[in-house]
């Protein structure tokens, strides 16, 4: 059972890479630099004394 196990744990290592290659092709199939990921990451904002607090008020600055 551990050597079936092992099996099908490598072949799925050999499976998941073209998946992962697909989107870094050019439209007549070559492979190109993928462009860069947009940060996902929200910006905060901390106020004068502080705290957090929403980025439109008067006097919050953005953290990084």
């Amino acid at each position: 059972m551990r050597k079936m196990l092992f099996a099908v744990a490598s072949l799925s290592l050999f499976v998941g890479p073209p998946a992962l290659a697909a989107p870094c092709k050019d439209a007549k199939g070559k492979f190109t630099k993928c462009p860069p990921k947009a940060a996902d990451k929200p910006v905060r904002c901390k106020s004068a004394n502080g705290k957090f607090a929403k980025c439109g008020t008067p006097g919050a600055m953005p953290i990084k």
